[in-house]
């Protein structure tokens, strides 16, 4: 086993895996990394499964200590990624022995930061997975200060790669909408208005829904009955501006969904800044 202690949490520091996928029925979001893309190719750098446990930074500023030698990769958003003070990078595996201090400066673009351990770490499941459910209130808490990583080395496999090159998060994006089973709560001019108005990400978007700014679509006549809704999922509120439902989503809503996106979107839209420009296409 190694151990890291939290020295600085940085804004907020998340346990991550790929989430809880059959509790929906119990009321028990998916939770898990906001971006999977980045928190998978952490785990692979390390030789772990992507169902691997790691932290999720938001901005950056997290600084740990190694009580023990192990390997780690950072990835996701641009940071500044340093072992003693010396600067290593991102999107490659690195080798840390006791007594070294990982630190991460502000990320330069993009809004979280993934870190993973080999072994990956060892916190008890709840619901089969070790993520943070900031809607719930379930799995482990926030990282704080003193705060201790146990990481079990002995549970991976050789890395089968040691960099990859990888495009970084962008404010300019577009997502592609899969038909939802309320798409005709917008008519032919409520659509035209969605699909050509350029949407800015508002700035109280968060883990639990992508919210969008820009020329209000006709609001729905009345709520819906509650219905299961997914991340993913783009819902049309009284306000009539879109939200896309994050990964900390309740199981059920009663808004019109107008579509779905996928993996890819909702991972685009995790790294995206507040102000970002987002437009969106109907799939054929």
């Amino acid at each position: 086993m190694s151990h890291f202690v939290v020295l600085d949490p940085g804004n907020l520091s998340l346990i991550q895996d790929l989430g809880r996928s059959a509790f929906a029925a119990q009321g028990v979001a998916r939770a898990g990394a906001a971006d999977l893309g980045s928190h998978a190719l952490a785990q692979r750098l390390c030789g772990n499964s992507p169902h691997a446990a790691g932290v999720e930074v938001l901005l950056g500023g997290l600084r740990l200590r190694a009580e023990r030698s192990c390997t780690i990769a950072v990835t996701g958003a641009p940071a500044d990624v340093r072992i003693n003070g010396e600067p290593h990078g991102q999107n490659h595996a690195l080798d840390v022995v006791a007594g070294d201090e990982l630190s991460l400066s502000r990320a330069t673009s993009g809004m979280r930061v993934y870190v993973a351990f080999r072994g990956g770490i060892e916190t008890p499941t709840v619901f089969g997975s070790r993520s943070r459910d900031t809607l719930g209130g379930i799995g482990p808490e926030p990282l704080t200060v003193g705060d201790t990583l146990t990481i079990d080395n002995l549970a991976a496999e050789p890395a089968w790669f040691d960099v990859v090159a990888v495009r970084p998060p962008t404010d300019e994006i577009v997502i592609t909408l899969a038909p939802g089973p309320h798409d005709d709560a917008l008519d032919a001019d409520g659509w035209n208005t969605l699909l050509h108005t350029v949407w800015q990400l508002d700035a109280r978007s968060d883990r639990i829904g992508f919210r969008l700014a820009g020329s209000a679509l006709p609001a729905p006549s009345s709520d819906l009955a509650s219905f299961p809704v997914l991340a993913g999922c783009v819902q049309l509120p009284g306000n009539g501006l879109p939200v896309v439902l994050g990964p900390d989503c309740g199981v059920t809503g009663g808004y019109p969904v107008l579509g779905i996106v996928d993996q890819a979107a909702l991972s685009a839209l995790a790294q995206a800044r507040p102000g970002a420009h987002i437009r969106m296409r109907r799939s054929h």
